[in-house]
């Protein structure tokens, strides 16, 4: 027991001795060298007076910066602060710096700045003037360049040299701007302005999508040349003579004399057939004819009536063929070439059929009457069917024209395109080659 106390006794000695240790101070830290406060006082008026901040006091202590009075903007406190800690032998920095309620001090500083940038202006102006005259001079220079006619020996025609000299204008002003800027020592600058020109151009560039769409396409169908001025051809189904093509649409003349606009982009991506290209033209009819006839010699009835007609060609030659054989009967396909320039192609297409089927009658074959009739028996009332009519006489031999009768009926249409285009420009060349 007397041991167990000697122990315990000795633990609480040892405990206390630790605790003594651990509240000894520690090392001290040497401040020999630091800047005295006064020097430091001394240095960061210097700096406040330097610029040019009034009503600040500034006092240190132990290497405290204590700011205090009245300022016209509440940044400064932050300056001065920053400015401070900074400083050699600072050891923290209290701001008691308040913003003013005079009005008359929050509005000095930014009279100050405004008439300092007003007389840096000032100072500028010369340069100013000398970046406005390069400007100038060299915007003057690119019109003038603009103008010379080699634009159009390098352009496939005039449209496309109306751009060339479009885009050099917008070059040399650019140009200008570039160097104007170099100038006034601004170059900066013009990156700001690409950007927000880049922006905007791309959002006016969605906004006028279908208007940019069709420019486009002008620009490839002037290059291209798919039609000429008084060309027949036929859109998604228009038809009609060229008229003009300018920066928008193509305008048709149709068959019925109406004008027809058609978007530019839908002409570049659509379906052209331009009946103009090639003056043969092959027409096509079909006429059917009894099944029990010889069928055989029908086809070279018919096909001797085609060729004997004198506005259908010899070469590609004319062909008939049987077609298919239904029930009302057989089907003939008559085919036959004409050209064009000479010979309108509906006008000649009615000819042919009728003269088909006046030869084909007069051979004694008949052609089948696709009409039904339904007719009523063993109803009360119901009418008699009427007397079979006698069959009519054999209809004399059809005579074939000597000389063909059937005049272009497009044709016609020349002058009305003529009569349009006067006066109105076209993106169209008369001299140069379809493509």
């Amino acid at each position: 027991m007397k041991r167990l106390l000697v122990i315990l006794f000795l633990t609480l000695l040892a405990a206390q001795g630790l605790a003594q240790e651990g509240d000894a101070p520690g090392p001290t830290v040497s401040v020999d060298g630091a800047p005295a406060d006064d020097a430091i006082a001394a240095r960061l008026r210097s700096i406040v007076a330097a610029l040019d901040y009034a009503g600040i006091a500034i006092s240190v202590d132990a290497g405290v910066v204590t700011l205090a009075g009245d300022i016209a903007d509440p940044a400064i406190a932050d300056t001065v602060a920053n400015i401070a800690e900074r400083l050699e032998g600072v050891v923290a920095v209290q701001s008691q710096l308040a913003t003013s309620d005079d009005i008359a001090q929050q509005i000095n500083p930014a009279f100050d700045r405004f008439r300092a940038r007003l007389e840096q202006f000032i100072a500028r102006l010369p340069l100013f003037f000398v970046a406005a005259i390069a400007f100038a001079a060299i915007t003057a220079l690119g019109f003038f360049l603009a103008r010379l006619r080699v634009w159009d020996r390098l352009a496939p025609n005039a449209f496309i040299a109306g751009i060339y000299r479009q885009a050099f204008r917008v070059a040399c002003g650019i140009m200008g701007i570039v160097i104007a800027l170099d100038l006034v020592g601004a170059v900066a600058l013009l990156g700001t302005i690409l950007g927000a020109a880049g922006i905007i151009g791309l959002a006016i560039g969605f906004a006028v999508r279908d208007t940019v769409e069709n420019f486009v396409a002008s620009i490839m169908l002037s290059v291209r040349q798919p039609f000429l001025p008084n060309d027949l051809i036929e859109i998604e189904g228009d038809v009609g003579r060229v008229i003009r093509l300018n920066s928008r649409a193509t305008i048709l003349l149709s068959l019925d004399g109406n004008h027809i606009r058609i978007p530019n982009a839908t002409v570049f991506k659509g379906r052209i057939v331009n009946y103009t290209q090639n003056p043969a033209r092959r027409f096509t009819f079909d006429i059917g004819i009894d099944p029990d006839a010889d069928l055989e010699a029908t086809r070279r009835l018919a096909q001797d009536t085609l060729r004997a007609l004198p506005f259908v060609l010899d070469d590609p030659e004319e062909l008939v063929w049987i077609e298919t054989i239904a029930e009302p009967g057989a089907v003939l396909r008559v085919t036959g070439w004409i050209d064009q320039t000479v010979t309108g192609f509906s006008s000649a297409r009615g000819d042919a059929i009728r003269l088909v089927k006046e030869a084909i009658e007069a051979a004694g074959v008949a052609i089948p009457d696709t009409t039904y009739r339904i007719r009523l028996e063993g109803l009360p009332g119901a009418a008699e069917p009427p007397a079979k009519p006698p069959s009519p006489a054999r209809p004399p031999q059809p005579e074939v024209p000597s000389e063909s009768t059937s005049k272009s009926e497009e044709h016609a249409l020349i002058p009305l395109v003529a009569a349009e285009r006067r006066g109105e420009d076209d993106l169209l060349d008369q001299d140069v080659e379809r493509e």
